[in-house]
């Protein structure tokens, strides 16, 4: 759960950041409301760590930075990119939460409710994005945003 709330970190800050630099009002509200449910999820998270003894990642400021400066690099980019970049974020942390719910152990109900719903915003999300024009990135940024995913989650499991 350490590694979804970081996920959530960094999904909102991500958003709030392409929202910042988007020049299409009607798209920027689209990050808003992605960006407020992404919080939804974090307290979700946040409450699961609670109820497992456990606790967030302390590199958490890092990834709320560095997601937000990747945000508002996709906000400059132009609508269709940072549609694009939504979309291929979103895709990417639904094959994680699928991984996840196949990892989760059966009898953690709980944590399954949590992730599947989720991965169920997640993909409306991603819907959003590909309906409102999402272009899709090219292969090597595409690569470069799983390489970043995977340091993200193998950091935030472990500090």
């Amino acid at each position: 759960m350490r590694v979804n709330h970081v996920g959530e970190i960094c999904a909102q800050a991500l958003y709030r950041g392409q929202a910042l630099f988007c020049r299409d009002a009607a798209i920027q509200g689209v990050l808003h409301k992605a960006a407020a449910e992404e919080v939804d999820h974090l307290v979700w998270c946040k409450e699961r760590l609670d109820e497992l003894g456990s606790r967030p990642s302390l590199l958490n400021p890092f990834w709320y930075a560095g997601s937000f400066g990747l945000g508002v690099l996709a906000g400059r980019a132009g609508v269709a990119k940072n549609l694009g970049f939504m979309a291929e974020t979103e895709r990417q942390v639904e094959q994680h939460l699928d991984r996840h719910l196949r990892d989760l152990p059966p009898l953690d109900q709980r944590s399954r409710d949590v992730v599947t719903q989720m991965r169920n915003d997640e993909i409306n999300h991603r819907n959003t994005a590909e309906s409102r024009g999402a272009e899709i990135l090219r292969l090597p940024i595409r690569l470069a945003m799983r390489a970043m995913s995977t340091v993200m989650t193998t950091t935030a499991y472990r500090i």
